[in-house]
This record gives structure tokens, C-alpha cells and sequence, in this order.
């Protein structure tokens, strides 16, 4: 079937699709060479049409071992060439197949980097995926919905969960605000056995359980559209040690008086470089946001910027000057290089040993 991308700026990109029903989401786009699967079945991708750049996708095929979730979160996916026979050992299936399994709409054989360019130019914005044939008046009436705002709610888990083992050194109480497996396998290699808590829960109920630390996750949409999270989170400062990633960062700075705002184009990819502030290194990272931390909202917070983005110079990572905080804007757990930022997990644990 043929289809097309249409902006709400009215520009047109035709391709064939798979999937016929006609959706709409904030396109964005990422330049990583590979990890198709994880971004598809990330959380913080919720209700986005998700640009890759790479051009050939699907070639190493599909495996259960490699998701991010239960499921893909995304609105539909955009790509250039789609690999239908692909060569890997580990391959259970194909990138189709999971596609329609999922019922997650395709555009392909599109020129994705022009996509790139137009987003780039004119920042992210509204599209529609349809087939070729939809009328306007359709068309028109999806770009005028207004996006969701409720995606956390959406993807975090619905009831308090446990895993890892029970003589584990350290025992970290995990806001789920739509975490990524590799996060908390990486918490448990680390020695961390874990209890895993929806976004909705109060700080009394996760200090209840007597955690050694706290680790606020990544997630979707827009931090200011969950203030009652904040509020809890204010009322778990200075009791436990807390470490945040992504959405948990940019929560951490809106709990201490910080503001946030949404990027042009965002940071979305696994080739990112942040120095750290403190020992003047520059790492390889894989980002995937939206929004960031106003640096000058920080004055008097106590937060201090401990990495900015080698690109931009935006906050990548916060560290308070006297209480047990941290947090970084992009994601450790991908191992983009490939072990890069392990010792930021490392940090989280010599923390949680000085209590």
C-alpha cells in the first residue's frame, strides 16, 4: 500500500506503508546506526512517529532478549529501506513481522533525512501517517487533536513489583515513570535488588519499604505536565540517597525550584557527547529527550551542573552540594561506549554506602 507522512506544516513525504489506519504524533527523529528494536519498544517514545536516519533497518531482525518493554509505545515508525531477510543468529523474526504483530504503522522506502532536515529547520512538530488516498478533511481533522499529556500515567506500571536477589548489597526503590529494562538490569548487576513502584505512588508508601536509595527512572512527555510527582519527590529529599535519569533528571530540578523547556529538536540517537564537568572527560552517550534543565533556573537551588553536552552546552547531569542527589540527562544503561558511563552507577552505590 502507498502512504504518506504529511507535517503540519503541510509538507509531503510519500512511501509505502504497512498499516492502514491513518495517526497522528509529534514526528522526531534518531541517528543511531542500530538499536532499532530498543527504540521502538522504549517507553519515552510514547506517541511519537519516531524518523530514523540510518538508512537500511531490519537487517539484523528481531529478539525477545533485546526489548526495552512488553511492547512498543510509539505511534508508528519511519524508515528508508526495509530489510526483509535478515542475517543474524539471534534473529526470532522479522522487523515487519513485529511491526504488524504490534499493530505499529510503517512509512518506508521514504527519504528519511529529509525528514531530518525539515524537523531540524523548523523544529518537531505534528504529522500524520495515512495512505495515499485519504481525504484532506481527514487529514486536517487529525493534525488539529491536541497531543496527550498523560503519557507517564499511561506507561508506568500499574502495581508495586520486586525483583532481583534478596542478599543483594543494596535495596533501590524505582519510580517507574516508563523505565527501560536495561536500566534496572543494570541496578541489579550492580548489586541492587529492586522495588518498583508506580508514578502515582506517595513518598510515604516508597519510604515504607526502607530503601538504601531512591532511583527516579526516564519517561515520557513534558515534566511539567506530572506537579504532583514533584511534590513527592520534595518530600524525599535528604531522606535517601536519590539518582535520576532522563525524565527523573529533569524532576529533580523542577523539585528544587528549577525550570525546564522543550528543546527545538531534541537529542535522540547513541552518539551524543557530555563532558564530565568533574574530570573534564567527554563520553559517547545515547540521549532520548525532548526537554531539558534551564541552567540559569538552578541559581540558589543548591543543584550544580556536573555534565553539559559537548553539541549545545545544555545540563546533562546535576549534583547537589550537600545532599546525596544526582543526575544525568541521558541514558548510562545504553552502553553506547559501550562502557562509558557505568561509573555513574558506581557513584549511585558509594552514595547509598555513606547513607
Amino acid at each position: 500500500m502507498t502512504g504518506k507522512l504529511v507535517l503540519e506544516n503541510g509538507t509531503i513525504f510519500e512511501g509505502t506503508l504497512l498499516g492502514g489506519m491513518p495517526i497522528v504524533g509529534e514526528v522526531v527523529f534518531n541517528t543511531g546506526m542500530t538499536g532499532y528494536q530498543e527504540i521502538l519498544t522504549d517507553p519515552s517514545y510514547a506517541d511519537q512517529i519516531i524518523t530514523l536516519t540510518y538508512p537500511l533497518v531490519g537487517n539484523y531482525g528481531v529478539t525477545r532478549e533485546v526489548a526495552q518493554s512488553s511492547k512498543p509505545y510509539c505511534k508508528a515508525m519511519i524508515v528508508g529501506e526495509l530489510c526483509t531477510f535478515p542475517s543474524n543468529w539471534q534473529n526470532e523474526g522479522t522487523f515487519e513481522e513485529y511491526m504488524r504483530s504490534h499493530g505499529i504503522p510503517c512509512l518506508y522506502n521514504v527519504d528519511t533525512r529529509a525528514i531530518t532536515r525539515a524537523i531540524r529547520s523548523h523544529g518537531v512538530m505534528k504529522g500524520v501517517i495515512c495512505p495515499t488516498d485519504t481525504p484532506q478533511e481527514k487529514i486536517d481533522a487529525l493534525l488539529a487533536q491536541p497531543l496527550a499529556t498523560d503519557h507517564i500515567m499511561r506507561v508506568t506500571t500499574k502495581w508495586e513489583g520486586r525483583r532481583g536477589q534478596d542478599t543483594a548489597e543494596f535495596h533501590v526503590a524505582v519510580y517507574d515513570f516508563g523505565v527501560k529494562e536495561n536500566i534496572l538490569q543494570s541496578l541489579e548487576n550492580e548489586g541492587c535488588r529492586l522495588t518498583i513502584f508506580p508514578a502515582h505512588t506517595k513518598a510515604e508508601t516508597v519510604m515504607a519499604c526502607n530503601p538504601d536509595g531512591i532511583f527516579l527512572s526516564n519517561g515520557p512527555g513534558d515534566p511539567k505536565d506530572v506537579p504532583e510527582i514533584v511534590e513527592e519527590i520534595k518530600k524525599l529529599v535528604g531522606q535517601k540517597p536519590i539518582f535520576g535519569i532522563c525524565m527523573g533528571h529533569q524532576l529533580i530540578a523542577r523539585a528544587f525550584g528549577g525550570e525546564t523547556y522543550k528543546l527545538r529538536f531534541g537529542h535522540r540517537g547513541s552518539n551524543h557527547p557530555v563532558k564530565d564537568l568533574d574530570t573534564n572527560r567527554v563520553h559517547i552517550t545515547s540521549q532520548n529527550h525532548g526537554y531539558a534543565v534551564d541552567e540559569a533556573s538552578l541559581e540558589g537551588s543548591g543543584l550544580r551542573v556536573s555534565h553539559r553536552s559537548v553539541n549545545d552546552g545544555t545540563v546533562e547531569g546535576l549534583v547537589h552540594n550537600e545532599l546525596p542527589i544526582m543526575s544525568v540527562q541521558y541514558h548510562p544503561e545504553a552502553s553506547p561506549g559501550p562502557t562509558d558511563n557505568v561509573y555513574l552507577f558506581e557513584r549511585f552505590k558509594t552514595l547509598m554506602r555513606r547513607g
